[in-house]
């Protein structure tokens, strides 16, 4: 996958990076036993992960209906992932992160999260790199830095996946996620 000049990130750089922070984040879950700190890197990772989501339903995906041949049926199945690792990051929110089921839960969000990456950077990446022009990739790229400060930090698998949804209810929601979060001392970034 070819990449903008240097300095200038576009929105698939900035989702890509998203992607390696969050598979960093779950490969070191693996790796912890103290539960605190297990505990943490999970909330993180969960905080991480719903922000990203937010912000492609909110920019990306409706740049990839506007811009790509497919782009409909790409969306309703990236859209449907995004349910599927809502489902599994709720999941292991209410966890003990000692127990197996915690780590069935884990490695069900991993298994999820590998296919959605795999669909995102083998295929629909380099399919917008082509055809949405680069001011434009490089301008979303700003929208979903934005939209991720604001984004909810909780899974809420009952919400709808949409760019109305969370341009209208989102930052709302998001302000209610970091006071839980403060409140309760979650780990987010």
């Amino acid at each position: 996958m070819t990449s903008t000049p240097a300095g200038e990130r576009d929105v698939i750089d900035v989702l890509t990076a998203d992607h390696r922070d969050v598979t960093a984040l779950i490969a070191e879950i693996w790796t912890v036993q103290d539960p605190m700190i297990r505990r943490d890197l999970t909330d993180t990772a969960i905080s991480e992960l719903v922000r990203h989501a937010v912000a492609e339903e909110m920019y990306v995906y409706p740049a990839m209906r506007k811009h790509l041949p497919e782009g409909d049926k790409a969306v309703e199945h990236d859209v449907e992932e995004h349910k599927e690792l809502e489902e599994a990051m709720k999941k292991l929110e209410d966890l003990d992160v000692s127990g197996v089921e915690f780590e069935e839960a884990l490695r069900r969000l991993e298994e999820i999260l590998t296919d959605h990456v795999q669909d995102e950077e083998s295929d629909q990446f380099p399919e917008m790199r082509r055809r949405i022009p680069r001011e434009e990739l490089t301008e979303l790229a700003g929208k979903v830095e934005t939209a991720k400060k604001l984004a909810p930090t909780r899974p809420h698998p009952g919400a709808p996946n949409n760019e109305l949804f969370h341009k209208l209810v989102g930052p709302g929601v998001g302000l209610v996620d970091r006071l839980r979060d403060k409140l309760t001392g979650r780990a987010t970034r």
